[in-house]
């Protein structure tokens, strides 16, 4: 599928400056709200690819210049930067020559060394998403996160070893951790330092394993986790908790990773610390002016709409917005007026709208 313009999908000429992007950006995502009557989640999604692109400098020269392919958004492969394995196996193929192949050996002749380590040395990273109102990701909120993981062994505390005993040298690699071995190649015979299988590289063994984890130093368990989730976070944040992943025996626990994502409001959406939204009065509103109860994250706030305001007008409500996760400084909330025009007239309306047109009175608008 074809791509459209971007400066068309915003609606905007090719000169349009910063904040005209910007404006027409907060129009176009208000207007097509997914979650909003009448909404349109790809028109909605294309204008944020849009806005992404030109309201960078670099990034809109490089679509000025050579369209959307300059920006990575042409479809099909290019030549330079790519796997070079691909289409050989299967788009995205991968090659793992294990231990003793040739990645050990061309390690060998190229810098290697010691050869591969196997098996970890630090516990397994974990992942999990975490789900927010648009309310919470605003103002923070505390969670706790129930995991099921290896957690350290409540018995030997992640050692392996029996309590009472001790660790002792590994009697295969003499405590080095590796153990020579010969491998005949289409180079010939090859010494390598591979690691030792019986100790996995630590040059000690138990005197006794375990008898609850059985030497693996780890046990499953239910583990909750508080976390306390900042004020302002946005969709697509990633909290990183050091240590708070699984465990392994003789080794560092992994790190969680909370990715979070956050519900769509109905009413607002956000741009950084900016919240956007609609506010509707009728067109004698507008012109003679009026006052109006606008929706904001603390509540309904009493807001001033002057005579012979246009639909489009952007309203500035400051401290309104999301606070900065570095300060006590929140952003605005930007309520932008639509002036509803009426679509059925009663018969002396139309005439007095008629008259107006007319110029038998004072100009309507100005």
């Amino acid at each position: 599928m074809t791509k459209r313009d971007y400066y068309e999908v915003l609606g905007i000429s090719k000169s349009a400056s910063a904040d005209e992007i910007k404006k027409a950006y907060r129009k176009a995502a208000v207007k097509y709200h997914p979650d909003k009557d009448g909404g349109d989640e790809t028109k909605f999604k294309e204008a944020g690819e849009a806005y992404d692109v030109l309201k960078d400098g670099q990034k809109r020269q490089r679509y000025d210049q050579f369209g959307h392919a300059g920006v990575g958004g042409s479809n099909g492969g290019g030549a330079g930067g790519g796997n070079p394995f691909e289409g050989f196996g299967g788009q995205g193929a991968h090659f793992d020559f294990g231990d003793g192949g040739l990645g050990d050996i061309f390690g060998q002749f190229f810098g290697g060394g010691g050869g591969r380590q196997r098996g970890p040395q630090r516990g397994r990273d974990v992942e999990v998403s975490l789900q927010l109102s648009f309310e919470e990701a605003v103002f923070g909120v505390e969670e706790k996160i129930e995991l099921d993981m290896d957690d350290e062994c409540s018995h030997c505390h992640g050692t392996t070893v029996e309590p009472g005993y001790e660790l002792k040298t590994c009697p295969t690699c003499k405590g080095a951790g590796q153990v020579g071995r010969v491998m005949n190649t289409i180079f010939g015979q090859i010494q390598q330092n591979v690691t030792c299988e019986t100790c996995g590289g630590r040059g000690k063994v138990p005197e006794k394993v375990c008898t609850v984890c059985h030497g693996k130093g780890t046990e499953r368990r239910k583990r909750t986790i508080n976390l306390k989730v900042p004020a302002g976070i946005d969709d697509g944040a990633t909290i990183r908790l050091n240590g708070h992943g699984e465990a392994i025996g003789n080794g560092e626990k992994g790190d969680l990773y909370v990715h979070i994502r956050v519900k769509a409001h109905k009413r607002f959406t956000r741009e950084g610390d900016i919240i956007l939204s609609e506010a509707h009065v009728t067109m004698i509103e507008a012109a003679l002016g009026t006052e109006i109860d606008v929706e904001t994250v603390d509540g309904k706030i009493r807001m001033k709409v002057p005579a012979g305001t246009q639909s489009g007008t952007d309203f500035k409500l400051s401290n309104h917005g999301v606070p900065h996760m570095r300060s006590d400084k929140r952003g605005p909330h930007i309520v932008s007026l639509v002036v509803d025009t009426p679509t059925k007239l009663t018969k002396k309306q139309k005439e007095l709208l008629e008259e107006f047109d007319t110029g038998k009175s004072a100009p309507f608008f100005k």
